[in-house]
């Protein structure tokens, strides 16, 4: 199943008795009170965890590198096939309070590594009491912070209405004064309007009266004109007809102006009238606007601050950008170290896959050279964190080039899948280094298994030459006996007198052999040294043949034994250990075929056939694994 886990951790000091540094980890469920996980890590157990597990970290940067964990994981949780795992697996049962492992695993195609895995003990009853007195305690603490928010917000609410009712108030005899103001305004307007009407039709009759007088005394004046100038107007009348007839015909067309005017006049005073109404309208609908007027000037404060904040988040936004891009063009550097350093690597690993070849002693050197490489590889990152500080330094030059960096950002995507698939190589690299490496544990324990076995067949051959030579003594003189095994392997002789146990040089026994022969025998046809130098020279020989016989023969199933054919094995010996394989090392002065050949040389030499038992035997105690 999937749950959300809260993950605390807490760096715990204890002074008393003695200074230590404790880190607690605790698992707990939201949902679940009774889900309740702890874990107390000291120096002591870090230190065994990081030799477990392979850690790089101290225990002072472990807290740290395991939240970054935890957030990759958090990165991660929402995603169809996660990258990063936290995985809480469990034996048994909750109720039978085993411990649990956390793991985080690293998921990808080819294997799930886990980075870490860290053992949790279930809570007691008394761990769950704590637990559930402290979260009752902090829902106490947030209840009455709570409380504390709705007294402060009610009273803040209670002035503010208060404080609105004023502001009504206020304002309703502010629209008391003014409508008081306009109809003492509107008022005033008429009664100055009919006094000044008044004062102009006393104006006009004045002015009509004067008219009058002027007129009569003109009057008489004209008809004294009027006959003298008859007389020329009627000389005129000739002329002027003439022209009253072009005047009448203005007449009709200024009659026919004068009414399209009248009609233009009708529709003005009717327009007149509408606008009159209109103002009465309008000025009813200016109150109402004023109020409204009053909150949109709220509403544009309200709105004014608003820009004002999203201008500086537009702003930070522009920063972080910048910001981004920056890490971005470092990602571009890193890429092209990462490139260098792993072809450099590449170049490494085949050396040592030819090293591996030749020489096991090289791996001491491969080691250093890694080693070497990991320190590389720190200093590169302490220039990378250098560099970066610099392209923090030049965020001010960067702000001019956002206009290329906008055509960059299809390649910067080309770029980041490049990088995945350079993250995936350096992933197979490091897969290819483990790989050579387990090839190095296997050719030393192929290494071992050859010495074991060089040992045994020694051990053989010191007992089967040292047989022969006692069989070519005890003939003539009688004074050494060699007896055969019921299962038809040669009796190991004994040296009682030397009191040697380990393996033993064929002409060391030779010696050993010839001397209590002699000793013990009284015959005087013991032979003398020259015997024992024949003896020698036949020995070597013999030695020089099977050599010669060895270098042309090879090895396969030893013939005319049939308990081992039935067996399987080649003398009490798996068939593996007389393989010869192509990536063994060598061993300097004897090679796996020339030894073979002289043990089952001597061995068949010899003409004993032993039973599959002795051969079991033989093989289980000198090698007991």
């Amino acid at each position: 199943r999937r749950l959300n886990v809260r993950v605390n951790i807490e760096l715990l000091s204890i002074s008393n008795p003695i200074h230590k540094k404790d880190l607690a980890v605790r698992l707990t469920d939201d949902t679940d009170p009774f889900f309740l996980y702890n874990l107390v890590l000291s120096e002591e157990d870090f230190q065994s965890l990081k030799s477990q597990q392979g850690l790089l970290v101290d225990f002072s940067a472990f807290p740290q590198k395991f939240i970054d964990l935890l957030q990759q994981c958090i990165q991660e949780q929402n995603k169809d096939i996660p990258r990063f795992l936290l995985q809480l697996v469990s034996s048994a049962s909750v109720l039978d309070h085993t411990p649990v492992s956390l793991n985080v695993v690293e998921t990808n195609p080819f294997k799930h590594l886990t980075h870490l895995s860290l053992k949790f003990l279930p809570g007691n009853d008394a761990e769950i009491k704590k637990f559930l007195a402290s979260c009752l305690k902090c829902l106490k603490e947030d209840k009455e912070m709570l409380e504390q928010k709705l007294r402060k917000t009610e009273e803040d609410f209670t002035r503010q209405l208060s404080y609105t009712q004023q502001s009504l108030s206020e304002k309703s005899q502010e629209l008391d004064k003014l409508k008081n103001e306009w109809t003492t305004y509107t008022t005033a307007l008429t009664h100055t309007h009919t006094q000044e009407l008044t004062n102009e039709k006393e104006r006009a009759l004045q002015a009509q009266a004067q008219y009058q007088q002027q007129h009569e005394q003109q009057k008489k004046e004209l008809e004294s004109l009027h006959q003298k100038s008859i007389q020329q107007l009627q000389n005129r009348l000739s002329e002027l007809e003439v022209i009253n007839k072009d005047l009448t015909e203005r007449r009709y067309k200024g009659d026919s102006t004068v009414r399209e005017l009248k009609a233009k006049l009708s529709g003005v005073e009717d327009e007149c009238q509408r606008a009159k109404q209109e103002v009465l309208s309008l000025r009813r609908e200016n109150t109402t606007l004023d109020a409204e007027c009053h909150e949109k000037e709220k509403l544009i404060n309200q709105l004014q601050t608003r820009v004002a904040v999203l201008e500086q988040e537009i702003k930070d936004k522009d920063q972080l950008v910048v910001r981004t891009k920056e890490v971005l063009d470092a990602t571009q550097e890193q890429k092209v170290i990462l490139e260098e350093s792993t072809e450099k690597k590449q170049s490494h690993i085949e050396k040592l896959e030819t090293t591996i070849k030749s020489l096991s002693a090289e791996l001491l050197k491969a080691n250093e050279i890694i080693k070497k490489l990991q320190g590389d590889l720190k200093t590169l990152m302490s220039k990378l964190k250098l560099k970066n500080t610099v392209t923090i330094q030049q965020e001010k030059l960067l702000s001019e080039k956002e206009e290329r960096l906008q055509k960059q950002q299809r390649e910067l995507q080309e770029t980041g899948q490049s990088l995945q698939m350079k993250e995936q190589e350096v992933c197979k690299l490091q897969e290819q280094l483990e790989t050579t490496i387990q090839k190095l544990e296997e050719s030393k324990q192929l290494l071992k298994t050859n010495e074991n076995v060089i040992t045994w067949l020694n051990k053989q051959l010191n007992e089967i030459q040292t047989a022969r030579k006692l069989e070519t003594s005890s003939s003539p003189h009688g004074g050494v006996r060699t007896g055969i095994s019921p299962q038809g392997m040669l009796d190991r002789p004994s040296f009682p007198s030397s009191g040697v146990s380990h393996p033993v040089s064929p002409l060391y026994a030779f010696q050993n052999f010839l001397e209590p022969a002699c000793s013990k025998s009284a015959n005087p046809q013991c032979p003398g040294p020259k015997a024992g130098i024949m003896t020698l020279i036949q020995f070597n020989a013999q030695l020089s043949k099977m050599n010669r016989c060895a270098d042309v023969q090879t090895v396969t199933t030893a013939t005319g034994h049939p308990a081992n054919k039935e067996n399987g094995d080649n003398f009490g010996l798996e068939p593996k250990y007389f393989k010869k394989k192509d990536d063994s090392i060598p061993l300097r002065g004897l090679s796996q075929n020339t030894l073979n050949s002289e043990y089952l040389k001597a061995y068949l030499s010899t003409k004993a056939q032993p039973s599959p038992k002795a051969a079991v035997t033989t093989a289980s105690a000198y090698f007991p694994g």
